[in-house]
C-alpha cells in the first residue's frame, strides 16, 4: 500500500543519496589511489549518481502532482520557491550523473571527471539542503500538510492561525483553533 501523499515518502531517497554520494565517491577515490581498477571502483559512485538522479526525478514528479492540492492551503509563492529549488536540484543531479559517467573513461579525462564529480557531489548537497529547507517550511511554517488533514479547500493566509493553535481572545480567554 502506497502512502498518500506519496511525495513526503519519496523525498527522503534523494536526500539520503545526496549525503551518501560524497562518502561513496571518497571511498572509490581512496580505492583507486590504493591500486584498485578505476572503472570497477568507480561503478559504485556511478550507480549512486544514477539512483540520485532517478529518485530526484520521482520526487519532482510526485511534488508536481500534489502541488495543486497544497496550493489550496498555502500561498503560491512558497510552493514555487520549493518547486524551483527542486527543479534546479534535479537538473544538477542529471549533470552530476553525466560527469560521474565520464569518470569511467580512461586516462586524464576520466581522472578529471572523477575530481569534478567529487566537487559536484559536495556542491549538490548544498542545493539539496536548500530544497529540504524550503520543503520543511512548506510543512512546518506554512501548513502544507493541512491539504491532507482538512476537508476544507480554503486558502489560509499567514495571519490566520493554524488549526490546533492556542489563540488568546479579548478578555484573556484561550481556545483551540
Amino acid at each position: 500500500m502506497l502512502p498518500n501523499p506519496l511525495h513526503p515518502a519519496i523525498i527522503h531517497f534523494p536526500l539520503v543519496l545526496m549525503l551518501l554520494l560524497p562518502i561513496v565517491i571518497a571511498g572509490a577515490l581512496w580505492a583507486i589511489r590504493r591500486g584498485a581498477n578505476a572503472r570497477r571502483a568507480w561503478t559504485i559512485p556511478l550507480l549512486g549518481a544514477a539512483a540520485l538522479s532517478a529518485s530526484t526525478w520521482l520526487a519532482v514528479e510526485t511534488g508536481q502532482q500534489q502541488s495543486e492540492r497544497v496550493e489550496r492551503v498555502v500561498s503560491e509563492q512558497p510552493v514555487e520557491t520549493h518547486e524551483e529549488a527542486a527543479e534546479l536540484f534535479f537538473t544538477l543531479s542529471g549533470a552530476l550523473l553525466v560527469v560521474t559517467a565520464a569518470g569511467m573513461m580512461r586516462g586524464s579525462l576520466g581522472r578529471s571527471a572523477r575530481v569534478l564529480a567529487t566537487a559536484g557531489a559536495v556542491g549538490i548537497a548544498t542545493v539539496g539542503v536548500r530544497v529540504g529547507a524550503t520543503g520543511g517550511e512548506l510543512v512546518y511554517k506554512h501548513g502544507a500538510a493541512d491539504a491532507y488533514t482538512q476537508s476544507t479547500s480554503v486558502t489560509r493566509n499567514s495571519a490566520t492561525p493554524r488549526p490546533g493553535t492556542r489563540v488568546e481572545q479579548a478578555g484573556g480567554e484561550v481556545r483551540e483553533r
